[in-house]
């Protein structure tokens, strides 16, 4: 859908206003003079990462798009901003105890990713979270040779992960189990009382606090976890019978995913410290408040109190729970706390960014087919529908500046009737084809002369009528959260900044599915449904895949769950992976490079056989070459399809 005229010029400087980029970006990002966008693993020094040479470099390695880039530098970068906000908070306030991040395995589980949190969070006192026996095992091995190394175990446990806990502690691991039920605290009284051991574990309170955000249900007295205030009681009282007493060294709580609002964070941190210095009073040693998750990311740069925002900064997130845990502490006389949070949105979601490539477009028509409208037209007169006279009618007024709102509800009203005309027979297919070419042509030429303040019945019109982009990837695979809950992430070409996006449309994937499409997305007058993009540009035309020049869009912080989340639908995979970092004298260098699934792969993870089903369809082609019905070449040509295609990427290349 065309947008209003362009001004005399177009800098990068308006694209980024454009798309928010200096609001959610952080400062990670920037637009080049020359209109590529940037990634800047530290905001505060020089030099930065071109995504579109990165891509194209990438494509000349045979790796194309879609392919999620992550960013080392800045994931490290985003970790030692935790570490200093905090540590800035604790020396300003004159806090007694010290903090811990640690990070859960759960966001992005990926080795690489982990590797690295590892790698920085020994250096920075961060630690691992685990909440299965999976990433307990993950865990386990991640942290080998790092026996100070804080692991927290979260989550539903048996009496095998329990013993296993157990006997990690045993070996010197810094490791905390955390009682989420009643039952799993008698489980872990008779593996240390089998082991001899004291192990340290914690417990997960139940909070009365109220949850905010999508993610509400999950707190409060309706909580999947935590024991209540009865049953921390009754815990204290079993655990004093049995000599146990001792290891009971930190309160654990769930607050909630994405926190948007400061105000919730402060009454959760307050009653978990109430609750706190109530247990010390009744003689558990404690030490340790664990405040989990909950540290927000502002996707959509607005800085507010809504679903895909946060209405505070690391700072001030640091220097509330602080504050708060110190003035409660004092004020009962009870030692400051050892504080950990839990947060893997925070750390991660900024590093990576989903990149893909534009296929296509599909655009409601701006002038009626002519000879479309000449067919229909030239019937008789008492022959020609009313609505289709009604519309043509509309159309020229239109050209002669009427009034655009009594044309945008004649051409609304003559839709209608001609729809409904159709459907009882009384309109050929012609005049249905004519009525919706001229239907559409007449809201394009009303949304080209809105000017900026439009009738309040006409601001819906151009996102009505955007386009739709057809977009190499899927949504269900790398944008999970888009679908399932409508996360918004921004979304911005990596080129062409320096010119001024024409065309409004939305994002379709290229799995079957109607859902399959994007269409949330910030920019400068907040969340909309539809994005601002180039138009499409014709390329040399030698072939269908060569229409127009590549065209380049990145879906950013998208870091956190996206990658494990995502599904196989359509038996899409996953996409390409690649670690970069800046390098000492400018450019990039590739870290590593974790290449796509493959057909074969994604079949064999739903039980097809490649190898059965390659020489199932060899036999059925030779049969076809025997009874004539393909040629040689055809066989041949189907036979490589089938070999390479199974070997080949499960997007399209």
């Amino acid at each position: 859908m065309p947008a209003t005229a362009a001004p005399p010029s177009w800098s990068p400087a308006d694209s980024a206003a454009l798309y928010g980029l200096d609001s959610w970006g952080r400062g990670y990002f920037r637009i080049t003079e020359r209109g590529t966008v940037e990634a800047r693993p530290n905001p505060e020094a020089e030099g930065g990462i071109d995504l579109f040479d990165l891509v194209e470099g990438l494509s000349a390695r045979e790796l194309v798009p879609p392919v999620v880039l992550r960013f080392d530098e800045i994931l490290e970068h985003r970790m030692a901003h935790i570490r200093s906000s905090f540590d800035a908070a604790i020396a300003e306030a004159g806090y007694r105890g010290d903090y811990t991040c640690v990070y859960p395995i759960k966001v992005n589980q990926q080795r690489h990713i982990c590797e690295q949190i590892r790698d920085l969070g020994s250096r920075l006192g961060f630690g691992l979270e685990a909440g299965s026996k999976p990433e307990l095992l993950a865990g386990l091995a991640l942290t080998e040779g790092l026996p100070d190394m804080p692991f927290i175990c979260n989550g539903f446990k048996d009496s095998e992960f329990i013993e296993t806990v157990v006997l990690a502690a045993k070996m010197g691991r810094n490791i905390l189990p955390v009682v989420e039920q009643t039952h799993e605290l008698e489980l872990l009284v008779r593996q240390a009382t089998a082991h001899d051991v004291t192990p340290q574990f914690g417990i997960r309170a139940k909070l009365a606090s109220g949850g905010i955000g999508r993610w509400a249900s999950s707190v409060g007295f309706r909580g999947k976890f935590g024991l209540s205030v009865s049953r921390l009681l009754h815990a204290v009282d079993f655990l004093r019978e049995r000599e146990m007493l001792e290891g009971l060294r930190m309160l654990h709580c769930h607050i909630g995913s994405q926190i948007f609002d400061i105000r919730t964070l402060k009454y959760a941190v307050s009653e978990l410290t109430h609750l706190y210095v109530e247990l010390v009073k009744l003689g558990a040693p404690m030490g340790i408040l664990d405040l989990g998750g909950g540290l927000g990311v502002d996707y959509d740069g607005t800085q507010s109190a809504t679903d895909s925002s946060i209405n505070y900064t690391l700072e001030q997130y640091a220097s509330d729970i602080v504050y708060r845990v110190q003035a409660i502490c004092d004020d009962a006389g009870v030692e400051h706390p050892h504080l950990i949070t839990e947060s893997g949105r925070a750390i991660v979601a900024h590093s990576g960014v989903l990149v893909f490539q534009v296929l296509g477009s599909r655009v409601f028509p701006e002038e009626p087919d002519a000879g479309l409208l000449e067919r229909a037209l030239s019937a008789p007169d008492d022959e020609v529908p009313q609505p289709l006279l009604d519309l043509a009618d509309a159309w020229e007024r239109l050209q002669a500046d009427d009034d655009l709102l009594e044309i945008h509800h004649d051409a609304e009203h003559a839709l209608g009737e001609a729809m409904s005309l159709f459907n009882l027979g009384y309109i050929d297919i012609w005049s249905r084809a004519a009525t919706e070419e001229l239907y559409w042509a007449i809201s394009n030429g009303i949304r080209a002369r809105l000017g900026d303040d439009p009738p309040e019945e006409l601001e819906e019109l151009p996102d009505r009528l955007g386009d739709l982009y057809f977009s190499n990837f899927s949504l269900f695979q790398s944008l999970i959260d888009a679908w399932a809950i409508d996360q918004v992430f921004p979304v911005m070409p990596i080129h062409r900044l320096g010119e001024q996006p024409t065309r409004r449309g939305l994002l379709a994937d290229i799995t079957c599915d109607s859902d399959g499409k994007l269409d949330h997305f910030p920019g400068e007058d907040g969340v909309r449904p539809t994005l601002p993009l180039h138009e499409l540009r014709r390329g040399d035309g030698r072939g269908p895949a060569e229409e127009h020049e590549p065209y380049y869009l990145a879906v950013f912080l998208t870091g956190a769950y996206q990658e494990t989340l995502g599904d196989l639908h359509n038996l899409f995979g996953d996409t390409h992976a690649v670690h970069v970092r800046t390098a000492p004298d400018g450019g990039y260098t590739l870290e590593e490079v974790i290449e796509g699934d493959s057909v074969r792969q994604v079949l064999e993870y739903v039980q097809y056989h490649p190898k059965e089903m390659r020489r199932a369809l060899r036999r059925e082609i030779e049969g076809a070459v025997k009874s004539g019905r393909l040629t040689l070449p055809e066989a041949v040509s189907m036979r490589r399809f089938l070999d390479e295609g199974l070997d080949g990427y499960t997007y399209l290349e």
